[in-house]
């Protein structure tokens, strides 16, 4: 199997992070109110089912630093890529910090969580 239990809540970690950019991306990017909101609740709504289903596998502490660190990724470069902000190198330095603090995360021996299903 190429993914295990634990990788499949990652990637469910990781979708929540990509969905709560996905919002803050669609907050700034339309002028309709209407879709502006329908699209953040939207993406909100799908970031919390996809962060309740890593913390089905994962610890509270991984689900939400993976979710944070993806978001944190992503709304960065989408800031850059759709709206040319700047990334000073200190954002550089931040992301890579906070990536290699997800890779020890995810190599620390906390016990996963038995499955509830």
């Amino acid at each position: 199997m190429m993914f295990g239990r634990s990788n499949r809540a990652y990637l469910w970690a990781f979708a929540a992070g990509i969905n709560a950019a996905l919002a803050a991306v669609s907050a700034k990017f339309f002028s309709s109110q209407l879709l502006k909101y329908g699209l953040v609740i939207f993406f909100n709504t799908m970031m919390w089912g996809c962060y309740v289903n890593s913390l089905k596998v994962l610890s509270s502490l991984q689900a939400t630093v993976t979710n944070f660190a993806i978001n944190f990724l992503s709304s960065g470069l989408a800031g850059f890529f759709l709206f040319q902000e700047p990334l000073p190198s200190q954002w550089f330095a931040g992301a890579i910090l906070i990536i290699a603090g997800v890779f020890i995360l995810r190599k620390s021996n906390i016990e996963h969580k038995p499955c509830q299903d």
